[in-house]
C-alpha cells in the first residue's frame, strides 16, 4: 500500500492548499497520508475532508523543528489530539517567536536595497512564516525581481538561490528557525499520545548511533528511513538503526510544489514510491 507521512500545504512552506494537496496524493494511489506543516495544525481539517471525499485516510501530523544539546533538527509528531490547550500554547509560542524573527529578516531585505512592505507582508500570515514565502511576497513587490536577477547574476533565480545569496553570504546568524527543546516535547507527547519520528536525519547528517540512543531514552517512536533526501546507503544505514534501538519505520516524500518551468521531472513520487509494507511498525501509526 502507498503512504506518504510527509506533505506541506499553503498553510506553512507548500504551494498548494489543503484541498488541492489532497487531489494531487491521490491521484499518486496513496491510501493513507498526513499533512505536516511547519508548526501549525492550521491546515488539518480541510486536508481531512478533502482526502475524505478521495478515498484517502489521514493521519494527524506536523512537523516541529527542535533542538537537544546544541543540535538542531526536525521531528514528525502523528495522531495527536487537535484540540489539546498545552499542545496550542506550544505552537502559538513557536509562532510569536517566528513573527518576531521575520521581521528581522524582511528589514534585513529591506537593508539590502529591497523594497519590503514589512507590515503587508507579515499581515498575510496568522500561523507559521516560512522563509521561502517571504522570500516570494518580496520578489513580487515592483522592481525587485530585477534586483534580485542583478544581485544573484542569474536569470532565473530559485529561492533557495535567493535565500543563499541574501542571507548565508550576508548574514546566516538571522536566518533562523523557531527551535523548541525535543524534551518539551516528548513529555507533552507522554501526556496526550502519539509518536514522534525524526523526519530526514540524513539530510543533515543526522545518522551516528549515539545520536539515535539519546533519542530513544527521551521518548523519540520513530525515524523517517524513507525520504527522497537520502541516498540508498543512508536508507540502508538507517534501517538497521531503526531495528537496532526498536524504531518504527516511516516514509515521506517532503512534498511542497510542482517544480514548473517545463521540467520532466516535477515531484519525487515520479520516481519514489512509499510502499508501507517496507516500513517496521507502521501499522502502530496508520492503523
Amino acid at each position: 500500500m502507498l503512504i506518504d507521512l510527509e506533505l506541506h500545504s499553503t498553510y506553512s512552506d507548500g504551494y498548494l492548499p489543503p484541498d488541492q494537496l489532497a487531489k494531487f496524493i491521490a491521484g499518486q494511489g496513496v491510501k493513507v497520508a498526513s499533512l505536516t506543516d511547519h508548526n501549525t495544525l492550521r491546515g488539518l481539517p480541510a486536508f481531512r475532508q478533502a482526502a475524505d471525499g478521495l478515498g484517502v485516510r489521514t493521519i494527524n501530523g506536523v512537523e516541529i523543528y527542535v533542538t537537544l544539546n546544541n543540535r538542531y533538527f526536525n521531528v514528525i509528531w502523528y495522531n495527536f489530539p487537535e484540540v489539546d490547550a498545552d499542545m496550542h500554547r506550544l505552537f502559538r509560542g513557536i509562532q510569536v517567536r517566528r513573527r518576531a524573527q521575520a521581521r528581522k529578516m524582511l528589514e534585513h531585505l529591506a537593508k539590502s536595497g529591497l523594497t519590503v512592505k514589512t507590515e503587508k507582508i507579515l499581515d498575510q500570515f496568522s500561523h507559521y512564516i516560512p522563509i521561502n514565502r517571504l522570500i516570494g511576497a518580496v520578489a513580487e513587490e515592483s522592481g525587485n525581481g530585477r534586483k534580485i536577477r542583478a544581485a544573484t547574476g542569474l536569470e532565473n533565480p530559485r529561492e533557495e538561490e535567493v535565500i543563499h545569496h541574501y542571507f548565508y553570504l550576508q548574514n546566516k546568524n538571522i536566518l533562523s528557525e523557531s527551535y523548541v527543546d525535543l524534551r518539551r516535547v516528548c513529555a507533552l507527547k507522554k501526556k496526550i499520545g502519539g509518536q514522534i519520528v525524526v523526519n530526514h536525519p540524513a539530510k543533515y547528517h543526522r545518522i551516528r548511533r549515539d545520536f539515535f540512543a539519546r533519542l530513544k531514552k527521551i521518548g523519540v517512536d520513530g525515524i523517517e528511513v524513507f525520504s527522497p533526501h537520502h541516498s540508498f546507503n543512508a536508507t540502508m544505514h538507517l534501517q538497521q538503526i531503526a531495528r537496532e534501538f526498536d524504531f518504527l519505520v516511516t516514509g515521506g516524500s517532503d512534498f511542497h510544489r510542482l517544480e514548473g518551468n517545463g521540467h520532466r521531472l516535477q515531484h519525487a513520487w515520479q520516481y519514489y514510491r512509499l510502499e508501507s509494507n517496507l516500513m517496521r511498525g507502521i501499522n502502530e501509526i496508520i492503523g
